[in-house]
């Protein structure tokens, strides 16, 4: 298909600078089905997610957490470069910490192989700080001969696992999307905390994702249980959020388009959990385009759901088949994004675009710290 039939236009004021005051206040817009079969849409908030879910239906979370993962250093001559570290390159040894990582570096081109950086800290930081040094220029994705803005840098200092995740924590800033407008590590950033709170799940579990699954940002604990009360189940998986899921695709037809990957795990338990409600007849609600892929990628082929671990580059358009996902909670994407493709694949695109129309019309927020849709799929799909 054309990348260019799943653009639209958005007024920039659209764009959520900031989540709502109460994260269960997000605006919600639903579209299913009534006991005919025949569409029905209704305009809401997330808190009224249980009354528009059923007894027995199963929440599928994804449980990862974002790494505060962006962070400023010095070269030699003083000059201030920010690091953003994307994941390590091979899991560390025993309980020692990975040593050589993948990070996106701004600026890049004055980086030299084997500079010795030094990290901007906090003055509230306590205990050892690690030196930074480059390794390897990687090439530009789409143009291979160019020379991209990611590197391969090691950590000097010997961390452990725990201490590395502690180092992140304490000294770097959380990894916004460019469009939310931050001063991060620059005077006048009054919005470190906030964000360090609000651009993560409450349910999160396992250090690795560089951006957050967003329609998860909108439960609350209070929710999670409301919606236990109500007699809907709770299963997680992990996939760790990179920044390819956010980027728009940059080629003329879907077909070309070479997909991210993102590393996964789903349960024994979760799998289990997800047989039982099916076998039951419930539906399989899915918090998240991640938590479809998770679930989508370990169907493939038979539709049998497996447990497993390892990376997916699933790619859903329409026409894509789904075997698990029944319903999606999901915020609004960005143009041409294969977020809003997986979605025109999940509804149609006819009917996807149609509703960003309308929530485009009813100044619904857009992106990351914006609203939601609960998007039920037809029963005969």
């Amino acid at each position: 298909m054309r990348v260019d039939d799943f653009d639209y236009e958005l007024p920039r004021e659209l764009i959520a600078q900031a989540p709502a005051d109460q994260r269960d206040q997000a605006r919600l817009f639903f579209r299913g089905f009534d006991e005919s079969g025949a569409p029905r849409q209704k305009h809401s908030t997330i808190a009224g997610l249980p009354d528009l879910l059923r007894a027995g239906d199963l929440l599928v979370l994804n449980n990862t957490r974002v790494r505060a993962a962006r962070l400023f250093a010095r070269r030699a001559t003083g000059a201030r470069v920010e690091f953003l570290f994307l994941g390590p390159v091979a899991p560390g040894q025993g309980q020692q910490a990975p040593k050589r990582w993948r990070a996106l570096v701004n600026p890049a081109r004055k980086i030299k192989t084997g500079e010795v950086l030094h990290f901007e800290m906090p003055s509230s930081y306590e205990g050892p700080a690690p030196t930074l040094r480059t390794i390897e220029r990687l090439p530009h994705d789409a143009e291979p001969e160019k020379p991209g803005p990611t590197w391969i840098v090691d950590f000097e200092s010997e961390f452990s696992a725990l201490e590395l995740e502690a180092f992140f924590e304490r000294a770097g800033h959380m990894p916004l999307p460019p469009y939310i407008d931050r001063k991060q590590g620059q005077p006048g950033d009054s919005t470190s905390s906030f964000d360090r709170e609000r651009y993560q799940t409450v349910f999160n579990k396992t250090p690795g994702a560089v951006a957050a699954p967003t329609a998860g940002l909108h439960f609350t604990p209070d929710l999670l249980r409301a919606l236990r009360d109500r007699g809907v189940g709770q299963a997680t998986v992990t996939l760790h959020v990179g920044l390819g899921t956010f980027a728009a695709v940059e080629v003329e037809d879907t077909d070309d388009h070479p997909m991210h990957a993102e590393s996964y795990e789903l349960t024994e338990d979760s799998v289990r959990a997800i047989e039982q409600t099916r076998a039951q007849g419930g539906r399989i609600v899915c918090v998240g385009t991640t938590a479809v892929r998770v679930l989508e990628s370990c169907a493939a082929g038979d539709g049998q759901l497996r447990p497993g671990t390892g990376e997916t580059r699933l790619f859903l358009t329409p026409g894509s088949k789904f075997h698990i996902c029944d319903v999606l909670l999901t915020n609004f994407h960005l143009p041409k994004s294969t977020l809003l493709m997986l979605v025109s694949a999940f509804i149609g695109k006819d009917q996807a675009l149609a509703m960003y129309t309308e929530a485009i019309e009813r100044r619904y927020r857009f992106y990351s710290y914006g609203d939601a849709m609960l998007l039920e799929r037809a029963r005969n799909e």
